[in-house]
């Protein structure tokens, strides 16, 4: 275990993380003596777009959204940081300040490591660089698919497609359905799928009538998974 302050970080927080896959346990402590705790309370911001990046970051506890303001002032959600996350690491890909703003949405802890010690973590740990390259990957491809939805689907596909996919990510079982287990407003969605609160706002209350999905109080539940599915698909008659 290694101490920061008040905090102890235990190797086994971290052994089972996507980003550390294949590390051994003494590879695992040289990271952890380099690592520092924060804990973040709700609507505190990580790191705003356009900071220097000095720091790169696992989640830990709680969520994280990350969001980018175009050069015309709108704002684009970009996406949701669960825990057990990297984020953050501008450095990974040869940026020097962060290309988006990172806010916790509830309570959140996160490890911390200095950009810095960047280059020599991963010439040290080489599975880090791999783990990390597939992590950047993933990301990649998921702005592709998104990308894509923008470009071609119609609004209610896209709304559709960005509800199954924080389910996915976040979503926990509940007496009515599948709740996304975060607060998430409808002005969130919007900013998800390049469309106006308006227009979320309509789709959203006529999906609700309709019984697909409830919400209120930042909390949306997909009552009809499968039917949403065949929204987001253009299978709806």
């Amino acid at each position: 275990m290694i101490l920061h302050g008040t905090t102890v970080i235990d190797r086994s927080l971290i052994s089972k993380l996507p980003l550390f896959a294949d590390l051994e346990p003494g590879e695992l402590d040289a990271l952890l003596q380099e690592a520092r705790s924060v804990r973040y309370p709700k609507n505190a911001h990580v790191f705003q777009q356009g900071d220097e990046a000095r720091s790169f970051f696992v989640l830990l506890h709680g969520y994280v959204r990350a969001e980018k303001t175009t050069p015309n002032g709108q704002k684009i959600v970009v996406r949701y940081v669960s825990a057990g996350e990297v984020f953050g690491v501008a450095e990974a890909i040869g940026l020097k300040h962060y290309p988006a703003t990172a806010i916790a949405i509830v309570e959140s802890v996160a490890l911390a490591w200095p950009s810095q010690a960047w280059a020599r973590l991963v010439a040290r740990h080489p599975k880090l660089a791999m783990n990390t390259l597939q992590t950047v990957g993933s990301r990649l491809q998921d702005a592709h698919t998104r990308m894509i939805e923008m470009s071609t689907e119609q609004v209610e596909s896209r709304v559709a497609h960005a509800l199954l996919r924080l389910a996915r990510q976040a979503g926990r079982r509940v007496e009515e359905g599948v709740e996304i287990d975060f607060p998430i407003s409808r002005q969130d969605v919007a900013e998800m799928t390049g469309t106006t609160l308006y227009t979320v706002s309509r789709i959203l209350s006529a999906w609700e009538q309709q019984g697909v999905v409830a919400s209120g109080r930042q909390r949306i539940t997909l009552r009809k998974p499968h039917k949403l599915l065949t929204i987001a698909e253009g299978r709806d008659a």
